[in-house]
C-alpha cells in the first residue's frame, strides 16, 4: 500500500465488519477467539496503528497512565519505575512519567496537576519514602491511585514486596549456618522498605533467642557501606552481617578486603535487592531478590481492575533468598549455590 492503512483495510483483509475491528482494538470480550486472531493478524500484516486520539473521542478514555517517581537514583525505585512503564506498554497503555525533584506536597501536587492536563486515567505512585506515602494517602487526586513500593500492608490499592519476610529469610540463613553474632546495617529511617527489613532482622533474631546487635544506620550508598565496613572489620566478635541493600554490601565487602578480613571465612555478608552485579562480585553476593518485573505487572493489573470495576490481588509479592559465595558457617568456607 502506498498510503497509511486505515481500519477499513483491516476489516476487508480480515473479512469482518468495521465495527468488529473496532471492538477487537478496544478489547471487547464478546469477540470469538478465531475472529480476534484474524483481525490481529490483519493488523500485523498491514502494519495498522489505531488513531489514539480518535479512539479516545469514541471511548471517552485516553488510555494514558500517569507514573510519579522520586529522583532518588536508587536501584529499587528506579527499577520499579521502569518495570511499571514496560508493563503499561505491554498492556496497551500509554504512560507519562513525572520524576519528583523532592518529596513535598508542592512537588506531588504539581506532578498530579501536570498529569491531569494529559487526561490520565490512573496514577501509579512509586512511594519510596514515608513522606510520599503520607501525602498520597491524604490527597484526593481525582483519579484512581495505585501505590507501589511504600505501602507494606498488602491491602488496598497498593503493590509491594514482602520486605519483612525477605529480611527474615536473610537473617535466618545466617542463623542456620551457625552464626549468633549477626550485625545489621539498616537503610534510611524514612523509607518503609528500610523499616520492613529492620523488622525482619529483629523478628528472626528474637525467634532464635539471639541478641540483636545495635544497627549501623546506612543511606543506601556504597560509600556509607564502606565506612561502616571499616568499623565492622575492627570488631572481631562479629561473624556475619545482614545489609539492607546490595550497594552498601559492596562497600562493606571492599572495606573487609582492605582490612584483610576474609569473606566468608571471617565474616559472612548478605545483601538485599539482587542487583545485576551481585553475582559477579568476589565473592559473589548472597542476597534477597525482588522481582521488579512482577511488581510492574501487578501494578498495571491493579490499574486495569480499578478502571473496569473488578477485583485484583493485592497481597505482597514474595522476596526470595539467593545463596552465593559470601556466606558460610562461622570460620568456614563458602559453598553457596544460587537458588
Amino acid at each position: 500500500m502506498t498510503r497509511k492503512p486505515v481500519m477499513a483495510d483491516v476489516a476487508r483483509l480480515a473479512g469482518v465488519s468495521h465495527q468488529t475491528v473496532s471492538r477487537v482494538i478496544n478489547g471487547s470480550p464478546s469477540i470469538r477467539p478465531d475472529t480476534r486472531q484474524r483481525v490481529e493478524h490483519a493488523i500485523a500484516q498491514l502494519g495498522y496503528r489505531p488513531n489514539t486520539a480518535a479512539r479516545a473521542l469514541v471511548t471517552n478514555r485516553s488510555g494514558i497512565i500517569g507514573i510519579i517517581g522520586s529522583n532518588t537514583g536508587q536501584y529499587g525505585p528506579t527499577s520499579i519505575q521502569r518495570a511499571v512503564e514496560e508493563a503499561a506498554r505491554d498492556a496497551g497503555y500509554f504512560s507519562s512519567t513525572v520524576t519528583l525533584a523532592s518529596v513535598s506536597h508542592q512537588e506531588i501536587r504539581g506532578a498530579v496537576d501536570h498529569l491531569s492536563r494529559l487526561s490520565v486515567e490512573s496514577i501509579v505512585m512509586v512511594a519510596a519514602q514515608q513522606d510520599a506515602l503520607n501525602l498520597v494517602r491524604s490527597e484526593d487526586f481525582g483519579v484512581p491511585v495505585i501505590v507501589v513500593e511504600g505501602d507494606l500492608s498488602g491491602v488496598g490499592p497498593s503493590v509491594g514486596v514482602d520486605q519483612v519476610g525477605g529480611a527474615r529469610k536473610a537473617t535466618q540463613h545466617l542463623i542456620d549456618l551457625g552464626h549468633t553474632a549477626i550485625a545489621y546495617v539498616s537503610g534510611p529511617p524514612n523509607w518503609p522498605e528500610a523499616a520492613g527489613r529492620t523488622k525482619g532482622y529483629l523478628d528472626a533474631m528474637m525467634a532464635a533467642r539471639l541478641v540483636p546487635r545495635p544497627d549501623w544506620h546506612g543511606d543506601w550508598s556504597a560509600a556509607r557501606g564502606y565506612a561502616i565496613g571499616q568499623q565492622i572489620a575492627d570488631q572481631h566478635d562479629i561473624t556475619a552481617v545482614f545489609v539492607a541493600n546490595d550497594q552498601m554490601a559492596i562497600g562493606i565487602l571492599h572495606a573487609l578486603a582492605e582490612a584483610g578480613r576474609s569473606v566468608p571465612g571471617d565474616v559472612s555478608v548478605v545483601g538485599f535487592d539482587d542487583i545485576p552485579e551481585a553475582a559477579y562480585l568476589i565473592p559473589s553476593l548472597t542476597t534477597v531478590r525482588q522481582d521488579f518485573a512482577a511488581v510492574g505487572h501487578r501494578a498495571i493489573t491493579l490499574v486495569a481492575a480499578q478502571l473496569s470495576g473488578t477485583e485484583a490481588e493485592t497481597a505482597l509479592l514474595p522476596a526470595d533468598l539467593v545463596v552465593r559465595d559470601s556466606t558460610a558457617p562461622p570460620g568456614g568456607r563458602s559453598g553457596g549455590t544460587a537458588r
